[in-house]
C-alpha cells in the first residue's frame, strides 16, 4: 500500500463533503466505536454516506476502518456518521469491556476460596 500525504488532499472535496464542517461536535464517536447500517443507501444520498452504509451492511465496522476504507480523515467520517445517525441509517455501539459483561462473584464466595487455599 502506498501511502498518501495528507497534503495532498484536497481540501475542497473535504469541505464539499462534510457541507464546511470542521468540527463532529460529538464526543459519543472515538476510533473503535462500531458502527451499524440500519438500513440501505436511499437514492439521492451522497456517495460517502452510501459507501459507509455498504460496508456496515453485514458486521460492525468500527470508525478507524471507516476512515481507512474510505480514505479519509477520521475527522471527516466522524461528521458523516453523525448525519446518518442523526437521520436513523446507522447505530452507533461503543465496545465493552470483558469486565463489564461478566458477573463477579459474590464476597462469601470469594472469602470461601481464600479459605479452602490458605488450607491447601
Amino acid at each position: 500500500m502506498n501511502p498518501r500525504p495528507l497534503d495532498l488532499d484536497d481540501p475542497d472535496r473535504l469541505y464539499t463533503v462534510t457541507g464546511g464542517r470542521s468540527r463532529a461536535g460529538d464526543a459519543d464517536l472515538d476510533l473503535v466505536t462500531l458502527i451499524v447500517a440500519e438500513n440501505d443507501p436511499a437514492p439521492g444520498m451522497q456517495s460517502e454516506h452510501v459507501a459507509i452504509l455498504r460496508l456496515c451492511r453485514n458486521e460492525p465496522v468500527a470508525v478507524v476502518e471507516l476512515s481507512s476504507h474510505l480514505r479519509l480523515p477520521v475527522s471527516v467520517v466522524k461528521i458523516l456518521l453523525l448525519d446518518l445517525r442523526d437521520t436513523g441509517h446507522i447505530t452507533v455501539r461503543h465496545p465493552t469491556s470483558a469486565t463489564a459483561t461478566t458477573h463477579l462473584a459474590d464476597l462469601d464466595t470469594l472469602k470461601e476460596v481464600l479459605d479452602g487455599l490458605k488450607a491447601l
